[in-house]
């Protein structure tokens, strides 16, 4: 998994929407003051920046060096975040957490295997979490465009073997089915705008249309998705509401 996102940290931490403060003060709340808390796949800190003002530690996690580095810069100033390079094969080789947070990473892992294995890790009242989007996402107001825009350049989607759109088995019956089935949702409302450069930058963010998949296709690619977008809005500018859900997984008491 470390050459997914080739050359997409940069515009993973400036495109990538956050989730949003109720959502974050939602974890924070769970995992509480002194929880330290696993970042599984953290990206460039996009939970665990925002996350460790309000709680004991984070642990972040990601397999990528780029996504680290640029982690580790933004939180420049944030005392209590370790960066760590590992993946979810990995998780008796990291220090001890009592929590873990997974946003858009779950569906890259195998999953069944995660969870039976932090089963034995998590002490007890050891709390998975879950931020991002729920069963029924919001698709943005350019994403048929893009699409049409990826398939012209060859950069379709492609997923883990274990995922959803692989399996057909959402995150919440996977989790349903594990040893973490006592399972509270929430969902909670964030308004987002984006232009024609922030959408791009999305594009670009993305595993299968990173820069290191379109190669010498970046700038071609850059500009046909300009053109496209123009056409779909001359505006040049999108707002919407994405919905987050915050789904956090207990054991069950007893």
């Amino acid at each position: 998994m470390t050459d997914l996102f080739g050359g997409a940290a940069p515009y993973y931490a400036k495109y990538r929407p956050d989730h949003g403060d109720q959502a974050i003060e939602h974890l924070a709340r769970t995992f509480g003051p002194d929880g330290v808390v696993l970042d599984l796949g953290c990206g460039p800190g996009t939970v665990a920046i925002p996350l460790a003002r309000s709680v004991g530690e984070v642990l972040a996690v990601d397999p990528d060096e780029g996504m680290l580095e640029t982690g580790r810069a933004l939180a420049a100033g944030v005392p209590n975040i370790r960066w760590l390079r590992g993946d979810s094969t990995r998780l008796r080789e990291l220090p001890a957490f009592g929590h873990i947070v997974m946003g858009r990473s779950f569906h890259w892992m195998d999953r069944r295997a995660v969870l039976a294995e932090l089963d034995e890790l998590l002490p007890p009242g050891g709390v998975v979490a879950l931020v991002g989007p729920g069963r029924q996402p919001v698709e943005e107001p350019w994403e048929p465009t893009m699409r049409r825009v990826r398939e012209e350049f060859d950069a379709y989607t492609f997923t883990a073997t274990d995922s959803f759109q692989a399996s057909g088995e959402h995150p919440h019956d996977v989790l349903a089915t594990s040893p973490f089935s006592d399972l509270e949702s929430t969902m909670y409302e964030h308004r987002l705008t984006y232009d024609v450069d922030a959408v791009i930058g999305l594009q670009l963010s993305y595993s299968y249309s990173s820069p290191a998949r379109l190669g010498d296709r970046l700038e071609p690619f850059k500009e046909a998705a300009r053109k496209a977008l123009l056409a779909l809005d001359p505006s040049g500018t999108w707002e919407y509401t994405d919905l987050i859900e915050v789904l956090i997984a207990r054991r069950p008491a007893g």
